[in-house]
C-alpha cells in the first residue's frame, strides 16, 4: 500500500528545510539505511537515510524547494507497480499565504485614540524597493571636450600630442582654448575624460533573492535579539605588541597559533573570574541564566550565512587544544557536517573580524546568552610611551551586553581582566 515520506525534523530548532539534493529518483527502490536526500536546515546540510523500505513513486517537493517539518515530500509504495491514483499524502500541509484583508474605512471623528497596549506584538514596518525608472533616458556627453570652446588648431595639436584640453582654461575670446594655452595642458590619461560607456540597465533595477534556511534563521533571531534585548556596548583598546610578538616567536618554533586562539583562551579564563558575564536571560520565565560551564561559541562564516560552533569546557583546555579544536570545528562547519551538540547552546560568543582589517565593530548578542565579544584587527598606530610618540600595535575589543543581566561596571571589569591576559600572553601558555 502507498505511504508518505514527510520532511523530518533534523535539528532541535528546525521548522522547515530545503531539499538540497535527491539521491533517489522516481522508480528507484529504497532499502532501510539508504541515503535518500540532503536537507539544508537552519544550521547545516544534513543527510537523511531511509527508515523504511519501499519504492519511490512520486517526489512531491523537488530540489531547491522548501518544506515545513512533517510536510509530505514523497509517496512510496511497498510494491513496485502499486497504483497511487487517489492516494492522499498524510502530513502537515504547507501554510497558505494569508489573503490581505480589506481595510475598513474609519471616520476621523470615530477613530480610536487610545495608545496601543504593551502586550501587542511589535511588527516590522513594510519596506520595499522602489520600482526602476522605466522612462529614464541616459543623457551625458560622451566627450567633455565637445562642450569646450577651442580653436580647431588647438584641438588638432592636443590630439596629436596626447594632451587633455579639459585640464586648461582658455585665454581666447569667450574663454576659447588657443594653441598658446596647451602649454599648461595635462597629458591624456588618468585625468582625461575618455569614452563613456552607456548603461544598458535602467536605474533602480533589482532582483529579489530568497533567503536560504540559514539566512532565514539568522534574520529572524537577530531581528528579535536587536528588538527585545537592551544592548549596550563597552570598548577597550589593548596593547597588542606582546601578543603579536608571542605569536611570532611561536611561529619561529613551528607552533602556529592565531590571535583568535589567544582570545578564546583569555576569554575562558576571564569568564572564570567574572561568572556574571558567563550568563544569559530566559525570556520565557523572566529569569537570569547562570551557566555552570564555560562553553565558547566561535562565529564562523559559511556559505550563505553564519554559524557558531562551540568549544566546550574552554577554560580546561590549553592553547594548543583550543587551536586544534577551533580549526576542526570551522572545517566541519564550512562542510556543513556539524552535529547538533557542536553548535547548539553555548554560554558566550566570540566574533572576530580581525582578518578583514576592521578597526572596530559592535555585534548583536546571540540569545539566550547575555554577552558577546567583538574582536577587531591589530593596528599599527602611533602610541605614547614614556612621554614620547613611538610606533605601536593596538587592538580594539567591544563587549555587547544584555543590560538585564550585565551592568556597566561588570562589563568594564571583565574587559580589564581580558586586557590583563592579552597584554601578558605568557600567562596563557601555562
Amino acid at each position: 500500500m502507498p505511504f508518505t515520506l514527510t520532511m523530518p525534523k533534523l535539528s532541535p530548532t528546525m521548522e522547515e528545510g530545503t531539499i538540497a539534493k535527491w539521491h533517489k529518483k522516481e522508480g528507484d527502490h529504497i532499502d532501510v539505511g539508504d541515503l535518500i536526500m540532503e536537507v539544508a536546515t537552519d544550521k547545516a546540510t544534513v543527510e537523511f537515510n531511509a527508515l523504511d523500505s519501499g519504492w519511490l513513486r512520486k517526489r512531491l517537493v523537488e530540489e531547491g524547494k522548501d518544506a515545513v517539518v512533517n510536510q509530505p515530500i514523497a509517496i512510496l509504495t511497498e510494491a513496485k507497480d502499486e497504483n497511487i491514483n487517489g492516494y492522499k499524502p498524510e502530513g502537515t500541509a504547507p501554510a497558505a499565504a494569508p489573503k490581505p484583508e480589506p481595510k475598513a474605512e474609519v471616520k476621523a471623528e470615530t477613530a480610536p485614540t487610545a495608545a496601543p497596549s504593551r502586550s501587542q506584538t511589535v511588527q516590522q514596518p513594510v519596506f520595499a524597493a522602489e520600482p526602476p525608472l522605466e522612462n529614464y533616458q541616459f543623457d551625458a556627453p560622451t566627450q567633455m571636450e565637445n562642450r569646450l570652446l577651442a580653436s580647431p588648431a588647438a584641438r588638432k595639436q592636443a590630439r596629436d600630442q596626447g594632451l587633455d584640453i579639459t585640464t586648461v582654461k582658455g585665454t581666447g575670446p569667450s574663454g576659447r582654448i588657443m594653441l598658446r594655452d596647451l602649454e599648461r595642458a595635462q597629458p591624456s590619461g588618468t585625468v582625461a575624460f575618455g569614452h563613456r560607456e552607456t548603461p544598458a540597465t535602467k536605474p533602480g533595477t533589482f532582483e529579489l533573492e530568497p533567503l536560504n534556511q540559514i539566512r532565514k534563521v539568522i534574520s529572524q533571531r537577530l531581528q528579535e535579539a536587536k528588538t527585545y534585548i537592551p544592548h549596550f556596548y563597552t570598548t577597550v583598546t589593548i596593547n597588542a605588541e606582546p601578543l603579536s610578538a608571542t605569536r611570532d616567536q611561536l611561529r619561529n618554533a613551528t607552533v602556529k597559533l592565531t590571535v583568535n586562539d589567544f582570545v578564546v583562551r583569555a576569554c575562558a579564563l576571564a569568564l572564570r573570574e567574572h561568572p556574571n558575564v558567563n550568563s544569559g536571560f530566559d525570556s520565557a520565565h523572566n529569569a537570569m541564566i547562570r551557566f555552570k560551564t564555560i562553553d565558547l561559541c566561535v562565529a564562523v562564516s559559511v556559505e550563505g550565512g553564519l554559524i557558531t560552533p562551540i568549544v566546550r569546557h574552554a577554560d580546561f583546555k590549553n592553547l594548543g587544544e583550543i587551536s586544534v579544536e577551533v580549526k576542526q570545528l570551522a572545517k566541519r562547519a564550512k562542510e556543513g557536517k556539524l552535529e547538533a551538540h557542536e553548535y547548539k547552546g553555548g554560554s558566550f560568543t566570540i566574533s572576530n573580524l580581525g582578518m578583514f582589517d576592521v578597526t572596530e565593530f559592535a555585534a548583536i548578542i546571540n540569545p539566550p546568552q547575555a554577552a558577546l565579544l567583538a574582536v577587531s584587527s591589530i593596528l599599527d598606530v602611533p602610541v605614547v610611551r614614556n612621554g614620547a610618540v613611538v610606533p605601536g600595535k593596538t587592538m580594539n575589543l567591544t563587549l555587547s551586553s544584555d543590560h538585564r543581566v550585565v551592568d556597566g561596571v561588570a562589563a568594564a571589569q571583565f574587559l580589564q581582566t581580558l586586557r590583563k591576559y592579552l597584554e601578558n600572553p605568557a600567562i596563557l601558555l601555562v
